[in-house]
């Protein structure tokens, strides 16, 4: 598995960071976004989504656990899942998860209350940490790339 580690000291730099993920994700990837709260997960989610061709407002799928983009206008199909409200990760089954994710990239919130993407080689799993009180430092991304993102990595 390697690893990179980015400086995200503003917006701008976050964006940028989404749009070079969003540059190198394919069908079926997982992009698990990991950190506490306000570390900037859906930020970053925001910005891929952006950078994939999605003109229009992107809600926090905390409450819908699930919110659908579709390709065309995306260059790629999305689903984008918080799945911070789940109790257990049985409950994935229930929301019917892997049917959403036929053909897609999957943004996942919060992806160790699922049980976790890591053993899947098309995951890139990105850990945020504020830097500085409350994040006025920006962020640092740690990003963590299964086998499939060998030579991929943003």
């Amino acid at each position: 598995m390697s690893e990179a580690r980015e400086a995200l000291p503003d917006l701008a730099a976050m964006a940028t960071y989404g749009a070079r993920i969003a540059a190198r994700l394919r069908a079926g990837d997982v992009v698990a976004l990991e950190g506490g709260l306000g570390a900037g997960k859906t930020t970053l989610a925001r910005a891929i989504l952006a950078a994939l061709g999605h003109a229009g407002e992107v809600p926090s799928p905390t409450f819908t656990i699930i919110e659908t983009y579709a390709a065309p206008p995306l260059r790629l199909a999305v689903v984008h899942a918080d799945f911070y409200r789940l109790d257990d990760p049985s409950e994935l089954a229930e929301i019917g998860l892997d049917d959403y994710r036929e053909g897609a990239v999957l943004l996942a919130e919060w992806p160790d209350h699922a049980g976790g993407f890591a053993r899947e080689p098309g995951c890139l799993a990105i850990t945020l940490y504020p830097q500085g009180e409350s994040g006025e430092g920006g962020r640092i991304a740690i990003a963590r790339g299964g086998a499939d993102w060998v030579g991929r990595m943003p």
